[in-house]
């Protein structure tokens, strides 16, 4: 091959992005082709939508296969190029006048066919000098892959951590509407006492926000120090066969080490206090009743109309619900008016779902309730961690997960249902004043774990 024609083939499986060879080649919707790595630092600069960098057209689709083809024919350029470098004087062995065209693996140096042959060189393995840095480009970029994939799930994990201070911070403010309600319905002598509660929430609150605040900075230094070792090893790549056969195995080693050394950030728990309202439960048990769950069967449940609620359900606790076998319990009266306070036992149970429902349907193998006439309290666990939902709003309750017992209070002349952790004399959860126009009955289903 000639000079011109050399030339014209090299420039063809040229990179426009970093100007080498291809490096990992794909070929994206409108047909041009680029380094992977080169293409994907490149998108995640923030080009929104990804467009290509010659023709600006928009990508449709999000990955892409390597271009085996592309990464052949690059391969061959790059050994046509070093070819064309063994003839320069650096490549020439002072010794034997011929060009240093093999890699001792044993002692990472290149040598020329009479010197690979002298008894210090003899016994160990050799090989040409493209073939060898061609392997050692195929192991730096599975490298580069891992960072890359371990980059990729940072960002999940940082985008569901940006989602979880959203969610929290909703959750704040509204939890500082259910504490003021709580403690109006309370004596003034109760006053100072929700002065301090809403400080240490706002305290606490701040607090938390800072943490996943730090959370967020440390997931993206840890993000970004991923992306600046995957460049790195671009860069690597991207060396001439001689120089990228001088890279020892200790720098190799050391960026190893530097991986390993990075300490995997991991996600913050926003979980507040449980903070005690003084007297609330002597206060609730002046309305306390007894035996309110009569009827009681070991069914499945279903969830009517909770498609509706499929796309706001916080852990699609709808589903989890729907389809398994559950002691269930509900009250044959329902209360139309006045106060009712009565409490439940969940200590040996892992799931449950608990409160007071409009119309409770039982046959003889499902039992019905609407989801949306419903106040309902769930919990459910989901990879060993607790979780408590509720249902209208469908929101995380960022409070621990309460142990033994539960209160339920029905104020239905107020239009309002509260639950309480019973152990610690704190509020867990109410639905805010409301208009309620239909009797409920109490509801109970428990899950064993």
């Amino acid at each position: 091959m000639d000079s011109d024609t050399l030339q014209v083939f090299q420039s063809e499986l040229t990179c426009s992005i970093c100007m080498n060879c291809f490096l990992d080649p794909i070929t994206i919707d409108c047909g041009h082709s680029f380094c992977r790595p080169c293409l994907s630092l490149g998108w995640e600069e923030g080009q929104t939508p990804r467009s290509c960098p010659e023709c600006r057209r928009i990508a449709e689709r999000p990955d892409f296969q390597t271009n085996i083809v592309l990464k052949r024919l690059a391969s061959l350029a790059r050994q046509a190029r070093a070819d064309h470098d063994h003839s320069s004087e650096e490549q020439i062995c002072v010794t034997h006048q011929e060009a240093k065209g093999l890699f001792c693996e044993a002692d990472q140096t290149l040598l020329c066919g009479p010197c690979s042959e002298r008894p210090e060189h003899a016994a160990h393995s050799h090989r040409p000098i493209h073939r060898a840095a061609e392997e050692s480009r195929g192991k730096f970029l599975k490298r580069m892959g891992s960072l890359w994939k371990m980059r990729e799930e940072m960002q999940l994990t940082l985008n569901q951590e940006a989602k979880k201070t959203r969610s929290f911070k909703k959750y704040v403010t509204l939890r500082k509407v259910m504490i003021k309600f709580e403690y109006q319905r309370r004596h003034t002598l109760l006053q100072e006492e929700e002065k301090l509660h809403l400080e240490a929430l706002k305290k606490e609150a701040k607090e938390i926000c800072l943490q996943l605040k730090e959370s967020v900075f440390r997931m993206t230094q840890y993000k970004e120090r991923l992306k600046e070792m995957y460049r790195e090893l671009t860069e690597m790549c991207q060396k001439p066969d001689t120089e990228l056969l001088q890279v020892r195995e200790e720098d190799v080693i050391c960026f190893r080490a530097d991986l390993a050394q990075m300490q995997k950030p991991q996600p913050v728990n926003p979980e507040l206090t449980c903070w005690p309202v003084a007297g609330i439960l002597d206060m609730l048990n002046k309305f306390r009743v007894d035996n309110v769950l009569t009827q009681t069967t070991i069914h499945h449940v279903s969830l009517d109309d909770a498609s509706a609620m499929s796309d706001d359900d916080p852990h699609g606790m709808s589903r989890q619900l729907d389809g398994g076998v559950s002691f269930v319990a509900w009250g044959a009266q329902a209360f139309s008016s006045g106060r009712h306070y009565w409490e439940l036992e969940v200590t040996h149970f892992s799931s449950w779902i608990l409160g007071v429902s409009k119309d409770i349907l039982a046959s003889d193998t499902i039992i019905h309730i609407n989801y949306e006439e419903a106040f309902l309290l769930f919990s459910e666990k989901v990879n060993d961690q607790y979780s408590l939902f509720t249902n209208s709003p469908p929101l995380v309750q960022f409070v621990k997960r309460p142990l033994g017992k539960i209160g339920v209070f029905l104020d239905y002349d107020n239009g309002a249902v509260s639950f309480y952790d019973v152990s610690r004399g704190s509020l867990i959860y109410s639905f805010l004043p409301s208009s309620i126009s239909s009797p409920l009955k109490p509801f109970l289903c428990l899950r064993s774990p």
